[in-house]
């Protein structure tokens, strides 16, 4: 029913947002309306738009106020080396035989993202699996 969208993130700096998004997490810049507005591809319909801090909106790094979850398409202590290779704080990994193994991290305004890694899923009978990684 739905094949994409964004979840816009409240920045204080989009200089350094676009650099974290692109450089340090490695996603590709897509947009960039100078300090007004950018976006970055996540992979498979999902955009995350980049927008300016103002008091009209929630302001960059409230907890709660937003959380990315990002699926990694390779094992996650890969990505997590990488990233801490970029610098980034990253948490335990968290493993879950059901669900996946996930990260978090925060970007530099303290807004949390999650990294995920999902095993194969069965999809009503055992012979047909989807990998949820492709």
């Amino acid at each position: 029913m739905i094949t994409g969208g964004n979840a816009t993130v409240f920045v204080s700096n989009m200089d350094n947002a676009v650099r974290f998004y692109t450089e340090v997490v490695g996603l590709k810049l897509t947009t960039r309306s100078g300090d007004r507005w950018a976006t970055v591809e996540a992979g498979k319909g999902l955009t995350i738009g980049l927008h300016p801090a103002s008091s009209k909106y929630p302001a960059p790094g409230t907890k709660g106020s937003i959380m990315l979850a990002l699926e990694t398409g390779v094992p996650i202590e890969q990505a997590v080396a990488r990233l801490t290779e970029r610098g980034v704080k990253v948490g335990g990994i968290i493993r879950d035989q059901s669900s996946g193994n996930f990260a978090g991290f925060e970007d530099p305004d303290g807004n949390p993202i999650c990294l995920c890694e999902f095993p194969s899923v069965a999809l009503g009978d055992e012979n047909k699996q989807v990998d949820r990684k492709e």
